[in-house]
């Protein structure tokens, strides 16, 4: 079978008999995985866009039962695989639970947590493996674009996306921040120096410094830093005209954001959530739409497959929107 982007980066790196099982997939199932979920001593888990499959000896296994389990030593190799043998060259990835991988992918981890002063350290006895297949769509903004650009002022409106996770947010994300930072002379919109912040290495798909998926010509990326600091950072040192960021919540997220918009570049980042009822629990996040930070919020959904455009509220429908469904929802 034709290897696609992620067989060729990933399948080296798991044990020999997912290697062997990833390598059978047939195309259809491999051109839409999302996630491989390895579990000691517990069924290999495939997800795909149409939903979940387990992972077998040859491919795709009809039952549990004739699913791959994977022990405790093969997790251990995989995970000395992905850290090309030197765990101590890529601890403070591990620290956070995660290890950003050739392609733009990346592994997450979960076993026993060894903390110093309170603080995780590293992860020992690693019991759980789950790899995500990162997917560029480019093109996928182009519907969005002309609700967060203003041809008129050429500038971008400060945007908030809200979905619920893995319905998109991410993929239309990258995709704006790629669209926005090339320009298109034909459409009369000029390339725009764009940040991004990519704490987790999720947008700009990081390997060794080096974005692995396309963000852009005129954009720069500061890779694995904490969202607050790396905004304030990029706004001293880049001067970017559009910041992005993914997944905000904390509060010196917010008191970050807040200090950007008055630089005066513009702001794009998302949330987790399906609707505003979601998003007022989150007290940062509550601020920021109370207080009408944000110009333009989108909705998705993977209704229609990732990235579908549920709505789009701007200016005063985004006070209506949290006022109504947000506000309006407490208690």
């Amino acid at each position: 079978m034709e290897e696609t982007g992620w067989q060729k980066h990933i399948v080296p790196l798991v044990a020999p008999r997912v290697r062997a099982a990833l390598s059978a997939l047939p195309p259809e199932v491999a051109g839409e995985l999302e996630e491989i979920r390895l579990r000691a001593g517990q069924p290999l888990l495939l997800q795909t866009g149409r939903g979940e499959l387990f992972g077998g000896e040859y491919g795709v296994a009809k039952t549990a039962a004739e699913a791959l389990r994977l022990t405790a030593a093969e997790l251990q190799q995989i995970l000395l695989a992905m850290t090309e043998f030197s765990l101590y060259a890529r601890d403070e990835e591990l620290k956070r639970g995660y290890l950003a991988l050739p392609g733009g992918h990346r592994a997450g981890f979960a076993g026993r947590a060894v903390l110093e002063d309170g603080r995780v350290k590293l992860l020992r006895d690693i019991n759980a493996v789950n790899i995500r297949i990162a997917r560029q769509i480019k093109g996928a903004a182009l519907q969005l674009l002309p609700h967060v650009y203003c041809r008129q002022k050429k500038r971008v409106y400060h945007t908030l996306l809200v979905s619920a996770p893995q319905a998109g947010k991410t993929t239309m994300l990258r995709d704006l921040a790629r669209l926005l930072s090339n320009g298109d002379a034909r459409e009369g919109r000029p390339g725009m120096k764009v940040g991004i912040v990519d704490e987790r290495s999720e947008i700009a798909g990081c390997f060794r410094g080096e974005p692995q998926l396309d963000v852009g010509m005129r954009t720069d990326v500061l890779d694995g830093c904490p969202k607050a600091e790396g905004m304030m950072m990029l706004v001293r040192s880049m001067s970017p005209q559009v910041l992005v960021t993914d997944e905000l919540g904390r509060p010196e997220d917010v008191r970050a954001v807040e200090e950007a918009v008055t630089t005066g570049a513009s702001v794009i980042t998302t949330a987790h959530g399906q609707n505003a009822a979601e998003l007022i629990k989150r007290p940062g996040l509550a601020y920021l739409l109370e207080n009408a930070f944000f110009e333009r919020v989108v909705v998705l959904s993977r209704r229609h497959g990732p990235g579908t455009i549920e709505a789009v509220y701007a200016g005063e429908s985004v006070r209506k929107w949290w006022r109504t469904e947000g506000k309006g929802n407490v208690g």
